[in-house]
């Protein structure tokens, strides 16, 4: 019996053991869960913050560019120009807008938190500075004296840079550091005193021409001026007063304040700002670069500002400038009365009265009133017009607007292309070209058939702007083929919205 007990009491001993090794095992793999799932939430919490930092930083790069472009600190420039020339001779291009991308960051915060002058010079168009902190406009010597700078800057602020023509009546304005060893100027007291930015530019170069009114100075001016929400003073240059009449609506919207005539100043008057642009930034013809311009803005918000400024009706062709009817389609004829001018204007009109089009003739100069103009404009569904300034005023057409571009004899197309075809598709428009043959030329009427003019177009190219200028685009006119130019009209009633064309 003692015997048995004890055979019982080892076999309890052992189970008793047997659970309590495996009570210990189960604890030890709840222990192992708890940590490898403690390790999992430490991992995915790690890797959402590098998520987070990732994505917080992309969206930084897109929405808190510079103040203004592609900029650098004046200090940089003799290495920087050292650079440009260095990559220059490597690549073989002319391009250096990607020259100071990798440190650019770094050398404006830098340049902004010390009130340094930020100045760019690499822009193919344009040279710009934008300078902050205590800043004295000097008319009668042409001088902005900077506290913060450290050495001296020229610009001729007009976007034309090498261009000797444009720039030859244009100011030079320097930048010049207060207690400069190269400057014995006494620093002027300020007379007049500002609390907004101010931006500084000329209306000179060639200005009167539309193209070039908007092209080198208006939408530029926008690029520098729209980020300031019209808390901005304009400091004009080489004053033309019509011109200021002109597109004085534009400019109310870009500035609450008067705009000051620099020329007019005396000598005894010193304009005292926080902050000075000097020289307006070109992105490129009649467009905006929305990564460049200071907050991401682009060449749609500059049509949004012509709509308001002119009190145009429509936004898009959807649009009825006719409210709750339905009108036949709008075609404008962009007329020219010296060169590049329709011979055949009126059969034009007739054969596309005859598909249907609602249409109208008109020009544009000097003298038009641009508010009147621009509504013409704003009612078009498609624009007509030969290659020249007066295709600028595509500015005003609604998004979904055709431009019908005809381009002259004698391979101007590089040029149609650069100034009116690249800008549509920013713009929000369509475009068709219709390429005028040599028998639609009256350039066949003033030449033999074997002239160079007439057989070796490229030839004349090669002898320069002004010898392919004066014949191809101040000597010709056109007659499109009424049959071969209704095809064009037809492929642009396909390209409107149908509600705008239900009428037909």
């Amino acid at each position: 019996m003692i015997s048995g007990m004890k055979q019982r009491a080892k076999e309890g001993v052992e189970e008793f053991d047997k659970e309590k090794m495996e009570s210990r095992g189960m604890k030890s793999w709840r222990n192992f869960t708890r940590q490898a799932t403690k390790r999992i939430w430490n991992f995915l919490v790690i890797l959402f913050l590098i998520l987070s930092i990732y994505i917080l930083s992309n969206i930084k790069a897109h929405y808190c560019q510079a103040a203004y472009g592609k900029l650098r600190a004046p200090l940089k420039l003799e290495q920087a120009s050292a650079q440009v020339k260095q990559l220059t001779e490597e690549s073989g291009s002319n391009s250096t807008d990607d020259l100071y991308a990798e440190d650019e960051d770094a050398e404006e915060d830098s340049a902004i938190y010390s009130h340094k002058p930020i100045c760019r010079e690499s822009n193919k168009r344009s040279d710009t500075c934008d300078a902050r902190g205590d800043l004295r406009v000097q008319v009668s010597s042409n001088t902005i004296f900077v506290s913060s700078a450290q050495q001296e800057w020229k610009i001729r602020p007009y976007a034309r840079k090498g261009d000797v023509r444009a720039l030859r009546h244009v100011s030079a304005w320097s930048l010049k550091p207060f207690g400069s060893s190269t400057n014995n100027e006494q620093i002027p007291n300020c007379t007049v005193k500002q609390m907004v930015p101010a931006v500084i530019f000329s209306v000179n170069g060639y200005t009167g021409n539309i193209f070039h009114d908007f092209t080198d100075v208006l939408i530029p001016l926008f690029i520098s001026s729209h980020q300031f929400h019209g808390q901005v003073q304009f400091l004009v240059t080489d004053v033309k007063q019509w011109w200021l009449n002109k597109y004085k609506l534009i400019l109310k919207h870009l500035s609450s304040y008067e705009i000051i005539d620099l020329h007019s100043d005396g000598s005894e008057i010193i304009r005292c700002f926080p902050r000075v642009i000097i020289g307006l930034q070109f992105h490129k013809e009649l467009g905006i670069d929305s990564a460049k311009s200071p907050t991401g803005y682009s060449i749609v918000d500059f049509k949004v500002l012509l709509r308001k400024a002119y009190g145009l009706e429509r936004a898009d062709t959807l649009s009825s400038v006719f409210q709750g009817s339905v009108r036949r389609p709008r075609l404008l004829i962009i007329s020219r009365k010296r060169s590049r001018s329709f011979v055949n204007e009126k059969g034009i009109v007739e054969m596309a009265m005859s598909l249907g089009f609602d249409v109208r003739v008109a020009e544009s100069d000097l003298s038009t009133d641009l508010s009147k103009f621009g509504r013409l404009v704003n009612s078009a569904d498609v624009l007509v017009g030969v290659h020249g300034a007066g295709l600028t005023n595509m500015l005003f057409l609604p998004a979904g607007a055709v431009v019908i571009q005809v381009v002259p004899f004698g391979g101007p197309e590089w040029l149609a292309r650069e100034t009116f075809r690249k800008p549509i598709n920013d713009l929000e428009l369509k475009y068709l070209e219709y390429r005028i043959e040599l028998e639609e030329s009256t350039l066949i009427d003033q030449y033999p058939r074997d002239h160079p003019v007439l057989k070796d177009p490229d030839s004349v190219t090669k002898l320069g702007w002004n010898a392919f200028r004066e014949v191809y685009l101040d000597k010709q006119n056109v007659r499109p083929h009424l049959g071969r130019l209704k095809e064009t009209f037809l492929q642009a009633l396909k390209l409107l919205p149908k509600s705008s064309t239900s009428a037909i």
